[in-house]
């Protein structure tokens, strides 16, 4: 029997804010423990909660980035379990109002698009961290009451190399958005896996595994393909898979088994009491719609379309925003992008690497550029010459044109003077100009070497192919 996986993903972010969900701590990385807390965040007796607007407001832009509706009504809830990490023992989420609902992510994958539905997008608070240590453990605070947002995918994913597609797409999303900056490396993105399996063509679901707390994409990636085939064997041998919570062993490479539904939490959902149930108006949610974006595959469809670059080209500019809107200032008007596009990738974003700097510190305008490509299209200069401007343009900045009358680099096309140096290099070396004459077409390369060797790179190289073949065929 062919079987086929049914994945759902649950990835939790951190909201780029500069304080926490319901408290003024420092939303921040790498301070010392324990240090960016209060009475709020500590769950201390007598506090109340006070939702940070900027969450609020990132977390419905997140809803239209994904397609969702933003309802016009949604509410917290308490969440209600003991573990170290949550000092109050609940922590404030949203259970059966969320801020948003029923929307999608359309992404790249092998030759085609797809699409997976998203069930909702809510915002909840982070739990401190647990740090475990040789002979004791310790819990880290800094973290808890952080703004986070859960977006919960359908099950419409069937392969690890999908849901790795879908979760890089979902973080483009974020980081192009100005939601979350996505730093896995700070646990910023996190990312619980459900897999099941089922007879192919079979519209009831198997039996659910969750994998928790991944923290890293090429993690899932190789979970799933551990955990799939294991199902698959598990039937085919005759076993029965059970509903279970399972961790990933990234060193050992395998899932254990964490507990089983029965043993899972009851959390005993019910309504924040200290806060209040959202009502976003018009005018709130029309300040939100005025930070909507261009998504990253909207983007590169674009570029392709009306440039007319290589898909290759336009994931350069979707991966890099700044040097996408250089290029894009930079082609306005021009007859060719796709040149445009191989200096600004091929020339300037090797400077910019280089030189440490970055587009907004530049000394020249997109347009010089566009100028530069226009020059040696027009053989006033050559490729070699190209690069020479190019180079004094981001050392120096000014006017391409300007340069090349400065240091004359304009190439010679005067017939006169072309001819002398074609004839002089043909008296010179009889042997090649004979081996041309005697049906040896490429020997005429080594005589246009000899023209720009004595022009000093400044004849143009296309009417020195032709003057030579003029002059050694009359």
């Amino acid at each position: 029997m062919e079987y086929e996986a049914v994945i759902g993903l649950e990835t939790h972010c951190q909201l780029k804010t500069k304080s926490k969900m319901f408290c003024g701590c420092a939303n921040e990385f790498g301070a010392e423990p324990n240090t960016n807390v209060c009475p709020v965040c500590l769950g201390m007796p007598g506090v109340l909660p006070v939702p940070n607007e900027r969450a609020l407001q990132l977390t419905a832009l997140t809803g239209y980035l994904l397609n969702c509706e933003v309802p016009g009504f949604a509410k917290f809830d308490r969440k209600n379990y003991f573990y170290p990490d949550v000092s109050k023992n609940y922590q404030i989420t949203q259970y059966d109002f969320p801020s948003t609902t029923t929307g999608h992510v359309d992404f790249e994958f092998g030759d085609g698009i797809e699409r997976v539905r998203v069930t909702r997008a809510h915002i909840e608070e982070d739990v401190g961290k647990n740090n475990h240590f040789a002979q004791h453990s310790g819990v880290d605070f800094n973290r808890a009451g952080v703004p986070l947002l859960e977006i919960v995918s359908e099950p419409d994913l069937r392969s690890a190399d999908m849901a790795y597609e879908y979760l890089n797409a979902l973080k483009d999303i974020l980081i192009y958005g100005g939601i979350s900056d996505c730093d896995m490396e700070k646990g910023m993105v996190r990312c619980d896996v459900n897999i099941s399996v089922r007879p192919k063509g079979e519209e009831k679901l198997g039996v659910k595994v969750e994998i928790k707390n991944m923290n890293t994409f090429s993690g899932v990636r190789r979970a799933i393909n551990y955990e799939v085939p294991r199902q698959i064997e598990t039937l085919e041998s005759g076993g029965t898979l059970v509903q279970e919570t399972r961790r990933w062993d990234d060193v050992a490479a395998i899932t254990e088994s964490m507990r089983t539904k029965e043993h899972a939490h009851d959390y005993r959902y019910f309504p924040e009491p200290d806060i209040m149930p959202l009502k976003p108006d018009e005018t709130w949610l029309a300040e939100v719609l005025s930070h909507i974006i261009e998504l990253p595959l909207a983007r590169k469809q674009r570029f392709v379309s009306d440039y007319g670059i290589p898909a290759q080209d336009a994931d350069v500019f979707v991966g890099n925003v700044p040097l996408g809107d250089f290029f894009e200032q930079a082609v306005e008007g021009a007859k060719n992008a796709k040149a445009i596009a191989n200096w600004v990738i091929n020339n300037l974003q090797a400077r910019l690497i280089e030189t440490g700097t970055t587009v907004d510190k530049l000394k020249f305008e997109p347009a010089a550029i566009r100028e530069l490509v226009a020059i040696i299209d027009a053989d006033i200069i050559s490729s070699k010459g190209g690069q020479e401007v190019f180079a004094e343009l981001f050392e120096n900045g000014g006017s391409p044109a300007a340069i090349v009358e400065a240091r004359g680099l304009a190439q010679v096309s005067d017939s006169g003077e072309l001819d002398k140096w074609c004839q002089d290099a043909i008296d010179s070396n009889p042997g090649p100009a004979d081996d041309y004459r005697n049906g040896k077409e490429n020997a005429i390369n080594f005589l246009k070497g000899q023209v720009m060797k004595a022009s000093r790179g400044k004849a143009n190289p296309q009417v020195v192919g032709e003057t030579l073949a003029k002059l050694l065929k009359g």
